[in-house]
């Protein structure tokens, strides 16, 4: 499945210096404002160790990880939701995302500009909240006024929408964000019709705390304060330092870089961690295929059933779908591949209800 995250945050504060680090593509990263004018898109491998375990016992003549699109998306000021800056573009953007990556900085350093003239992470996760609320409120205002010309003609269903959608409108006026408020809606069907709206601040979100590299665990001051304000909010916290994420990515090899982070004293990349909350978040798993040809692995959401992990792969499957050979990741390691794990009978046979579960092996069967 297509998986996209946005890379946002202000002008200066590690968004292109961080896309690099995921990607290894060469995004501008400049000191002075709005460096990456158009979305730079880059396709970062997803790191998963089970990939090499599984490539080592069956020595396969490919090795296909699964990836997400990440894409740097032009800085933001305030005034974006009125057009100002790249306010426009920015704002388009983000609509196409699965989920926001949002940058602060969490940093001093004398020798960057930062566009509001201090660091104040707190300060800087409003300026962007706000103006995303702002275009939220403009396309609520637009929705409920479609739903209340509806109601003309006695139409109580679309007077209950008019209803539910001015609340969420109320509470975005309040200066919260859609997502705060899902825990509030009461059905499957209102959660539906929120989605439909494409709001901006409903999008699931990973805050990327940027520090320096002695604050990589422990955070400092600037962290405190953003872990306050972000508390009651359903998001991931990351401590990442740019700079460091950079110098990993300049060295070539797995073992270079495994050097160096045990030097600094961290026991993996940031990166790593990014593409982990990123899975996190967006709930979603990773189902493998293995065979002599390819060992590959693929992403659903959780609660996927087999036809649709199927069809993942192609649509031919689903549509065929008859039933699914499966193993537990561990069980296929200990027990030698497909060989062992069918003749010890842990090598199961499912149907069109089974639902997936993170590391499970396939061999789908199918009549097209």
């Amino acid at each position: 499945m297509a998986l996209k995250c946005g890379i946002v945050g202000l002008p200066n504060v590690g968004k292109s210096t961080l896309f690099n680090a995921l990607s290894n593509a060469k995004a501008l990263a400049a000191n002075y404002p709005f460096a990456t004018k158009e979305p730079n898109v880059g396709i970062i491998t997803v790191p998963d160790t089970r990939l090499n375990q599984l490539a080592k016992l069956i020595n396969p003549k490919a090795v296909v990880p699964t990836t997400i699109e990440i894409v740097d998306i032009a800085g933001l000021i305030k005034g974006a939701s009125k057009g100002e800056g790249l306010g426009n573009q920015f704002l388009a953007n983000i609509r196409e995302v699965n989920a926001i990556v949002h940058v602060v900085r969490c940093f001093e350093d004398g020798n960057i500009v930062h566009v509001d003239g201090s660091v104040n992470p707190v300060r800087d996760k409003e300026v962007i909240d706000t103006e995303l609320q702002l275009k939220d409120i403009e396309t609520l205002e637009k929705r409920v006024s479609f739903w209340e010309k509806q109601t003309k003609g006695g139409n109580k269903e679309a007077g209950r929408i008019a209803d539910m959608l001015r609340l969420l409108l109320k509470f975005v006026e309040t200066g919260q964000s859609v997502r705060s408020y899902f825990p509030q809606v009461s059905s499957e069907e209102d959660l539906a019709l929120i989605h439909e709206c494409h709001l901006l601040t409903a999008k699931p979100i990973i805050y990327v705390c940027n520090v320096e590299e002695t604050a990589v665990e422990t955070g400092n001051e600037h962290t405190k304060a953003f872990l306050e304000c972000v508390k009651g909010e359903n998001a991931e916290v990351l401590f990442v330092s740019a700079a460091i994420e950079a110098d990993i990515a300049e060295l070539e090899t797995y073992e270079e870089r495994l050097e160096f982070l045990q030097s600094i004293g961290l026991q993996e990349a940031g990166v790593n961690r990014l593409i982990r909350s990123c899975y996190t978040i967006l709930n979603l798993i990773t189902y493998f295929t293995a065979g002599e040809k390819e060992v590959r692995a693929w992403t659903v959401n959780k609660g996927t059933k087999a036809p649709q992990a199927a069809g993942v792969i192609h649509s031919d499957l689903e549509r065929g779908f008859i039933r699914a050979k499966t193993v537990a990741f561990a069980e296929f390691i200990k027990l030698g591949g497909w060989k062992g794990a069918q003749e010890t009978g842990q090598m199961r046979q499912e149907g069109k209800e089974y639902v997936v579960n993170d590391g499970d092996l396939f061999e789908f069967l199918h009549n097209t």
